[in-house]
């Protein structure tokens, strides 16, 4: 069974609720429904209750996927405050940082840079008119993964922004973290709905 960050294709189901400060999501095996892991973000101190009178967006973050509640991470997403261009550092479990991810000036659909420590841009997200597909792309604009929204059923869809969407990394190489980190960035950074 692959560990978190080998995991090609995840499942990621957000936490539905009415009046919510945080997120948090479940990654699941898309085949089995099998939980592997979890993305939780959190605030430090009264910063946690800001987004009750200020976008969300714009509030300093971070997120932590780990395996399970009680585990360490193995991946940490943090954001400082932003105003126009969002830059979401990306960390590994003991603190060592894999590289960042720097939003458009303008972008339609949604998207952003993929960058490595040291300051090369190695890959791009972008989103369609929409919003609710995204393509991870290579500098030569090849194709190494995909964020898909799933149709959460009318109902829920109605009543609650919680998202559903499957990520799928094609590369396979020592990239697989931050190309992960930049999927599950699409919702918690750049696409907040608050």
């Amino acid at each position: 069974m692959p560990l978190l960050l080998d995991r090609r294709l995840l499942l990621v189901r957000e936490h539905a609720g009415r009046l919510k400060l945080t997120d948090t999501y479940d990654l699941l095996d898309p085949d089995t429904k099998e939980l592997v892991g979890i993305a939780r973000e959190s605030m430090s101190g009264l910063i946690e209750f800001f987004p009750l009178v200020i976008n969300k967006s714009l509030m300093p973050t971070h997120v932590e996927d780990s395996v399970a509640v009680d585990q360490p991470p193995v991946l940490v997403l943090k954001r400082g405050m932003t105003l126009f261009r969002a830059r979401v550092d990306v960390f590994d479990g003991q603190g060592g940082k894999i590289g960042y991810l720097k939003s458009k000036l303008f972008s339609l659909g949604g998207g952003f840079h993929v960058f490595s420590t040291d300051d090369q841009k190695f890959a791009e997200v972008r989103g369609d008119w929409k919003g609710w597909n995204f393509k991870l792309l290579d500098l030569n604009g090849g194709e190494i993964g995909v964020v898909t929204k799933k149709w959460a059923g009318f109902a829920r869809e109605l009543s609650t922004s919680a998202d559903t969407y499957m990520i799928e990394v094609r590369d396979g190489s020592s990239s697989n973290a931050l190309l992960l980190a930049a999927a599950l960035a699409i919702d918690f950074f750049f696409m907040n709905k608050k």
